[in-house]
């Protein structure tokens, strides 16, 4: 079923396998290139006042899909505030093909994250700011650790997408050559052979995103009723940005740059993402460091119990104690 919980701000998709938190407000707000995104802000539960927790999401993913993870961060005192990215969710689509991902450069998601963090976070939020990031926004959140130190206190980034998995060129060489394809006309074209099946019971099996087969089917429900949340095939504009964003992550003189604190969590079991690449960048930073999880696929909020409740024991470690 699709409800609108807030009968002013945008429809969220409610189903019956995934409850909205308690005090949901949702909008759209405008970033400064006139994208129109959807956002989301929840409340903290009880006495106890320790700031917001901004999450970004990974690509492709959408706020529903986080509600059992804002309701986990409520109940550790912080109010929570997240967004969809241009290009998925009930953000508007770049292009006018929707079952496809594209951005025009990377950087656009910066303005994002810029623009939320103005127009939302600072009037509407209570500090302290704390950024949680997954995949996509890990690496999102890793760019802005190094343009604006004072944005968030700390940042806590899961399997962040700093380099792929078993590609056969290296993320330079992927953005050159997805460059080069995009030069000629094809950037708006889905990359060839990434036809990518609706998730359900059948594709559980294998998938390389979470071995917790009631938290697959739950996204899997959510996209069932309302197809419009998912963005399918990335585009090759969309690699040729990301890969070249990733180049950049790869510079001797990246990791260096992070200026605000951070922990990286890694997926022992990643098959998206690169978890040595990730391990190499953890022990380079200056102001961060990493921490492997056993036996983890790529969406760790999204994985069992017993491995999601090390992801937010590391959370708390990192955060909670530190806010107070």
């Amino acid at each position: 079923m699709n409800v609108v919980v807030d009968p002013n701000g945008p429809p969220l998709a409610v189903v019956p396998s995934n409850p909205v938190p308690e005090g949901v407000r949702a909008g759209y707000f405008v970033t400064s290139d006139n994208a129109r995104l959807r956002y989301a802000l929840f409340p903290r539960k009880g006495e106890v006042h320790r700031g917001t927790v901004c999450i970004l999401q990974g690509r492709s993913e959408f706020i529903e899909k986080y509600f059992e993870t804002v309701a986990d961060f409520q109940a550790r005192g912080f109010a929570v505030a997240t967004f969809d990215f241009r290009g998925q969710g009930g953000s508007d689509r770049v292009i006018g093909n929707r079952r496809v991902g594209y951005v025009d450069r990377f950087e656009d998601y910066w303005t994002d994250l810029r623009s939320f963090h103005a127009e939302i976070l600072l009037p509407d939020c209570p500090p302290p700011f704390y950024l949680v990031a997954h995949s996509m926004g890990g690496l999102v959140a890793l760019d802005a650790g190094r343009r604006d130190r004072l944005m968030f206190d700390r940042m806590f980034v899961s399997a962040p997408m700093i380099a792929l998995d078993g590609q056969p060129l290296s993320m330079v060489g992927m953005a050159r050559l997805a460059n080069a394809l995009s030069f000629i006309g094809l950037g708006q074209f889905p990359v060839p052979g990434r036809g990518e099946r609706a998730m359900s019971e059948k594709t559980f099996p294998g998938n390389p995103l979470t071995g917790d087969a009631g938290r697959y089917l739950r996204t899997a429900e959510i996209l069932k009723a309302q197809p419009g949340l998912g963005a399918g095939t990335p585009t090759i504009r969309w690699v040729a940005a990301a890969t070249e964003m990733m180049g950049e992550a790869a510079r001797d003189r990246f990791p260096g740059s992070v200026r605000i604190p951070v922990l990286m969590l890694a997926a022992a079991r990643d098959r998206i993402v690169s978890t040595p690449a990730i391990e190499q960048m953890g022990l380079r930073m200056r102001t961060g460091r990493h921490v492997v999880i056993a036996g983890a696929q790529h969406e760790l909020f999204m994985e069992s119990n017993a491995i999601r409740g090390q992801a937010l024991a590391a959370f708390d470690a990192f955060i909670t104690e530190q806010s107070g």
